[in-house]
């Protein structure tokens, strides 16, 4: 029997981005923690809101967590961080 072969990567066409501007600072912001659900992510992601309030004076935190790791995030998913001014990803394991 052949082995099977299975493309980790997305297969989806990639579309050209800019990148978003970088932001002047984290004072007075509103960041979302993005959780790819992956394991130890939300223990990251607890300790840096802890640190982002605190040390950086973040305003609000918001917290958004794919459905999988394993698939892109739903388009509703994503929608959820368009009133944020910046986005940090959790990618651990």
């Amino acid at each position: 029997m052949m082995p099977v072969f299975v493309n980790p990567l997305d297969e989806r066409a990639a579309t050209s981005r800019s990148r978003a501007p970088r932001l002047d600072g984290l004072q007075g912001k509103t960041l979302a923690l993005f959780d790819i659900s992956k394991p130890g992510g939300s223990v990251f992601l607890d300790r840096l809101e802890h640190l982002l309030v605190e040390k950086y004076g973040v305003a609000g935190v918001v917290r958004v967590m794919k459905p999988t790791y394993t698939k892109p995030a739903p388009e509703p998913v994503l929608e959820g961080l368009r009133f944020v001014d910046g986005v940090i990803e959790a990618l651990a394991d």
